[in-house]
């Protein structure tokens, strides 16, 4: 029997849930934590708190454990939100739930939790955990379809040496089957998306609450004006839709895409076509790398990485320029790299770290050996 303590952050979702049942079956001492982390307009149609909450309480109830709840909203508007405004302010694309995790459900929920006298926490997250001589690793899950290691790569030693994912190997369908089995009425939630602890809201209108926005022209590459912005912060990199300029296509069917904002000019420039070579560059600058074992990776050509979370691993090389920024280059040019978003690299499944980009770059002529440049 295993007499440990381990507060699970039960968010009302299956995964979260399923994730307290095992630990249970295995044999810890189990409690939950319910985080609340957003109270502006928590009243509107689209904030679930409160119907998580019950869910969060119901799931606790069948599955025999005590529930707790805790607000961080004021550690989150601190330490995340105004991140996250004040980097959509400068143009960029930035990404709370990856600040969310290294700040709020690994920092301020695991302190909270350890105050608690807990020996561990534990989430949902789809990611494995590995310790060889008192170092952790951050490996990818099994089911690489649920994979979140993208969104934890700031997690520090000790974050991870406290911390559990009892998911980790399992497939996103066996834990609904196993919620199914074992009577949890949330088996079948979907899934949550949108900014972390805010919802599903029209962006737009969401930012406007926050930003001024600052509208402005939509030029080709030639400089031809083909419409008008309705501000820079509402844009990122590779976006097609929701452009404005007729429709989504041009008489010659190419849609167009986002391909550069100059945001002392107020500009959003556009290109016809995914392929178009406005869209792609050969690798990147990022600032404030995070490396989970808290070293550079040595230079060498047997690392991936990926710029955005649903894309695969490409072959990279890593140059340190200073100790606030970091150039990766690609073996092949790279897809609408967004400034803001965060760059995180792999060796084969485990993830070693990554930065925040802060601008695509282009290299005239990179030596990269032949069998990287054919994969």
């Amino acid at each position: 029997m295993n007499n440990s303590t381990v507060i699970v952050g039960l968010s009302g979702g299956v995964d979260s849930s399923v994730a307290a049942l095992l630990l249970k079956n295995q044999g810890y001492k189990v409690v939950g934590l319910f985080m609340k982390n957003w109270e502006d307009d928590d009243d509107d149609d689209y904030c679930s708190s409160k119907q998580d909450l019950l869910d969060a309480v119901s799931v606790a109830d069948k599955i025999g454990i005590d529930i707790e709840v805790v607000n961080f909203s004021k550690e989150y508007k601190e330490k995340v939100f105004s991140e996250f405004i004040n980097e959509i302010k400068s143009g960029k694309t930035p990404n709370p739930d990856i600040l969310c995790n290294s700040e709020i459900k690994f920092s301020a929920f695991l302190n909270h939790a350890i105050s608690m006298g807990a020996d561990k926490i534990a989430t949902g997250h789809y990611a494995q955990i590995k310790e060889a001589d008192g170092l952790y690793s951050l490996l990818k899950a099994d089911d690489s379809t649920k994979d979140q290691s993208y969104f934890l790569y700031r997690l520090n030693q000790h974050q991870l040496s406290k911390s559990l994912f009892p998911l980790g190997n399992l497939l996103k369908k066996d834990v609904r089957e196993i919620a199914k089995k074992e009577g949890l009425h949330n088996s079948d939630k979907k899934d949550s998306t949108g900014i972390c602890f805010i919802g599903e809201r029209p962006f737009t209108e969401f930012l406007n609450k926050y930003i001024e926005n600052s509208p402005g022209p939509i030029k080709d590459e030639h400089g031809k004006i083909l419409g008008e912005h309705i501000g820079l912060m509402f844009y990122t990199l590779g976006q097609r839709q929701g452009l404005g300029i007729g429709g989504s296509k041009t008489s010659n069917g190419e849609p167009w895409f986002v391909a550069e904002k100059s945001i002392k000019e107020n500009i959003l420039i556009v290109a016809q076509g995914h392929a178009h070579p406005l869209l792609f560059k050969d690798g990147l600058i990022a600032k404030k790398p995070h490396w989970i074992h808290e070293a550079l990776p040595e230079k060498h050509w047997v690392y991936g990485a990926k710029t955005r979370y649903r894309e695969s691993d490409a072959p990279c090389e890593i140059d340190m320029i200073k100790d606030d920024s970091v150039e990766i280059f690609f073996g092949q040019k790279q897809w609408a790299i967004t400034p803001g978003q965060s760059v995180v690299v792999y060796e084969s499944n485990v993830c070693l770290g990554g930065a925040i980009i802060e601008c695509a770059i282009d290299k005239a002529q990179v030596p990269f050996p032949e069998k990287i440049v054919a994969s």
